[in-house]
């Protein structure tokens, strides 16, 4: 494992760093997070959020069935309560949402269908999907919570990642999330003056921890540590930080993943702005998918967390010192060549002319160009497209 190279620190301005947040990619997926959590859905610390899920597994249970002996029961006092019955299960239990959805699913029935009929004949229809099931098991995965609740149904090879395991890895290396280490929640940026403020106070309008009965999902930046990778125009340093997000469903809902990336900053919407060198790893809950989070997914985290910049930086000079064109036919001739349009060529080139003060030269000067191209596109497939292009440009530079 590589030791965390401590640089020298950037000397910050007032209230935080000046960064250039037009460079670089901007993300959206914290953004989205941060949009639809309601307020019991966000967590102040990892201690809080850990708590929560770790108490909820241990309430939990997991077995496998035979589905042909699992009956369907529907309260005819009640059309939209419906209830199943396992074998040697001490009482029944209630379907959560989702779980309905994925039962249905495992059957070959129309979950959006079912929901509209009252609950005997959604039943009636369960039942009969049940009876003929050809996989013939199926996994439950219960909570005891007031009243038993079945929160997921799998097949019997579903390889389940608690999402406490996932917290447990992210508190290894972020304590508690809050600035007891050099992981934390991010700051904010001030659109008005340009300065990515990192102490900003954790509240629940401003955390990125959160977790619902389906998930988890975390974003934590190292952002007192600010990496300076060359000049800006002006001459000011042009400052990265270091981030991650992670996320998991314990009940099949998405898979595991983690993210690690550099970034210039975090808005209020909680936009990352300025990314480069993203990297992800994700795993699907097969089978042997708790092997491969003890042995891939969770190391890879630990590496990322205590692993020097050094190669990030050096790749970034590389970028900026290879010289590619000194003329205009030289610079179109670089873009089309790599399956660029003339049109994009020239906003690509125009775009570096406008930001930077000078024609697109070095490696470097294009990859900026193409990922400002990228930002106004609306439409995703697109916009990845040419993310994809100006990080492949900068990876065979370094």
């Amino acid at each position: 494992m590589n030791n965390m190279q401590i640089l020298e620190p950037a000397r910050p301005v007032r209230g935080g760093y000046k960064v250039d947040v037009s460079r670089g990619e901007r993300n959206r997926r914290v953004s989205s997070e941060w949009f639809n959590r309601p307020d019991d859905e966000r967590y102040l610390s990892l201690d809080d959020l850990w708590a929560s899920v770790k108490a909820r597994s241990e309430r939990s249970t997991s077995r496998i069935v035979e589905t042909a002996k699992i009956h369907v029961e529907a309260s005819r006092d009640n059309a939209e309560r419906l209830q199943l019955i396992l074998p040697k299960a001490d009482a029944p239990l209630a379907p959560t949402h989702w779980a309905f959805g994925q039962l249905a699913s495992l059957v070959g029935a129309p979950a959006s269908y079912l929901r509209q009929l009252p609950a005997p004949l959604a039943g009636i229809n369960l039942q009969y999907g049940l009876s003929g099931h050809r996989a013939e098991q199926i996994k439950t995965f219960e909570t005891e919570d007031g009243r038993t609740e079945l929160r997921a149904v799998t097949g019997p090879d579903y390889g389940r990642i608690y999402d406490h395991e996932l917290v447990e890895a992210v508190q290894r290396i972020a304590g508690n999330g809050t600035g007891d280490t050099r992981w934390k929640v991010p700051g904010t940026l001030d659109w008005s003056t340009g300065v990515y403020n990192p102490d900003v106070d954790i509240t629940r309008d401003t955390t990125t921890l959160y977790a619902s009965d389906r998930d988890v999902f975390l974003f934590l930046v190292d952002d007192h540590n600010p990496i300076e990778v060359g000049k800006l125009p002006d001459g000011s340093p042009d400052l990265y930080f270091r981030g991650f997000y992670c996320w998991n469903s314990e009940v099949g809902a998405k898979t595991l993943g983690i993210a690690s990336f550099y970034l210039r900053a975090v808005c209020q919407n909680r936009n990352i702005w300025g990314q480069e060198e993203f990297q992800e790893i994700t795993i699907r809950h097969s089978k042997y998918a708790a092997s491969r989070f003890a042995h891939e997914a969770a190391p890879a985290l630990t590496r990322f967390a205590n692993s020097s910049p050094s190669g990030f930086i050096n790749g970034i000079k590389a970028a900026r010192q290879q010289i590619v064109a000194r003329t205009d036919e030289d610079r179109e001739t670089f873009l089309r060549k790599r399956g660029f349009s003339k049109l994009e060529a020239g906003k690509i080139i125009d775009k570096v002319l406008v930001e930077e003060g000078h024609p697109p030269e070095s490696i470097f000067d294009f990859v900026q160009g193409i990922t400002r191209l990228a930002r106004d596109k609306t439409q995703q497939d697109t916009r990845l497209e040419l993310e994809g292009k100006a990080k492949k440009l900068l990876e065979r530079a370094g």
